[in-house]
């Protein structure tokens, strides 16, 4: 037997096995109370949700268990392939797949449904890891547009479907670049855009009678003013800057200059002209605007009075009476949380919390004590989307982030969600096992 694969059972992390199991547990047990109400006895059958996810728990689980007993070394030769396979699935979703909530991204499988996206996340994060693993990494442009690309190509095939969430997913790969090399730059970059994306929006809402012009949206004022403050701020940059360094200020300025002001430009189109009427005022719900409808807060203002009537200890198990009677859409997976605070409190809200907290920084810490490059990004993958699901989705039901649709992985109801981090978190813990033993 190769040394790589002798004593993996003794070299697997029983912290993150247990918190992982933790997470299954206890995402099961609020789903039953969310599948089943707060009346009669609960329904134990593979018809209903919580039965269905059992079955999907319990596959994943034979999967996982079978992937742990799989030397690394085939996960890294079948990075490319794995990819490739998910890349051909997102792109014969929008020819075949199914609609679901005005997203063509599902597979119809009898009674069951697929979901491509989900599995796509592990194939990038294996390509991801594959590229900056096995060469020199984030060191020069070539490999960072490269790196780059291998996370847009399935997150611009996603977008097409359109399931906008899940493609706010893939900046969870942020992660992984900036640990293998991506400077500080790039965030305070992501930052400048955040704070445009704001303003543009804020300004985009807003009527303004322009002389001339006639009334239109405070976005044409903003442009004006963008462009003002930028040829200030790069005549302050001339006048400041060394004779032989000026010519190349000057141009990154303008440069910057221009692709803020194609940014701003390109997404009050799409906010505009590409978003739909609900999801627009979803956005607008989140800064406070007046919308025309008086319930496109409705989601947003249910899920917190929810989470609020919890108070400390909670309800109770299927006691609580915002979630069980159904005031709160979509419990069972966008607003899972809401369930598992109305029903444990706020008690059991911050135990939740900090449960998840530790889950993920033991998938970050294992891999910081790799020797393999390959699982340390691959780690870092898996630790960024998980992050970015935990943050949107609890976010959501917060009302700091709009509604967008994002599950809460293990909490939330869906077999293609489950199974794919699932097997994801297989496959790291095999990689992890093997760290004695390679050196890659």
């Amino acid at each position: 037997m190769p040394a790589r694969s002798q004593r993996v059972g003794s070299n697997l992390d029983g912290l993150t096995v247990a918190l992982f199991l933790m997470l299954a547990a206890l995402g099961w047990w609020n789903l039953v109370s969310a599948a089943s109400g707060p009346d009669g006895d609960v329904l134990w059958s593979l018809s209903t949700l919580h039965g269905k996810q059992a079955l999907w728990l319990l596959v994943s689980l034979i999967i996982g268990a079978l992937i742990i007993q799989v030397e690394g070394e085939f996960f890294i030769r079948t990075a490319w392939l794995n990819y490739a396979i998910q890349i051909g699935l997102c792109a014969l979703v929008l020819v075949v797949g199914k609609k679901v909530g005005g997203a063509r991204s599902w597979f119809g499988v009898g009674g069951f449904g697929i979901q491509p996206s989900e599995f796509a996340k592990l194939g990038t994060s294996m390509a991801l890891a594959w590229y900056l693993g096995t060469r020199d990494g984030w060191r020069d442009w070539p490999r960072r547009f490269r790196s780059l690309a291998i996370v847009g190509l399935p997150a611009g095939l996603i977008l097409l479907q359109p399931d906008a969430g899940t493609v706010l997913v893939f900046v969870g790969f942020v992660f992984a670049l900036y640990r293998e090399g991506m400077t500080g730059a790039v965030l305070i970059a992501g930052f400048a855009a955040i704070v445009l994306a704001v303003l543009t929006i804020l300004t985009g809402a807003g009527e303004v009678d322009y002389p001339w012009l006639g009334q239109q949206t405070g976005f044409t004022a903003f442009v004006v003013g963008l462009v003002l403050l930028g040829a200030g701020v790069i005549q302050v940059l001339r006048s400041a800057t060394l004779p032989r360094y000026r010519a190349r200020t000057v141009r990154i300025a303008l440069a910057v200059l221009v692709a803020g002001l194609a940014y701003s430009s390109a997404l009050h189109v799409a906010l505009e002209d590409v978003l739909r009427p609900h999801q627009k005022e979803r956005i607008h719900v989140l800064f406070g605007l007046d919308v025309s409808n008086p319930d496109a807060d409705y989601n947003i203002r249910h899920a917190k009075t929810a989470i609020g009537s919890g108070g400390f200890s909670g309800k109770g198990w299927r006691d609580g009476p915002m979630t069980g009677y159904g005031f709160v859409p979509e419990q069972e997976t966008d607003f899972i949380f809401c369930k598992w605070s109305e029903e444990w409190g706020f008690a059991g809200a911050v135990f939740f919390l900090v449960l998840y907290t530790t889950f993920l920084l033991r998938i970050f810490y294992l891999g910081e004590r790799q020797r393999s490059r390959f699982t340390r990004v691959y780690a870092y993958s898996l630790g960024g989307i998980l992050f970015m699901h935990l943050l949107i989705n609890v976010g959501m039901v917060l009302g700091l982030v709009p509604v967008i649709g994002i599950p809460l992985p293990f909490m939330s109801y869906g077999g293609s969600s489950f199974m794919a981090f699932s097997i994801m978190v297989a496959i790291l813990l095999r990689l992890d096992a093997e760290r004695f033993s390679v050196l890659r």
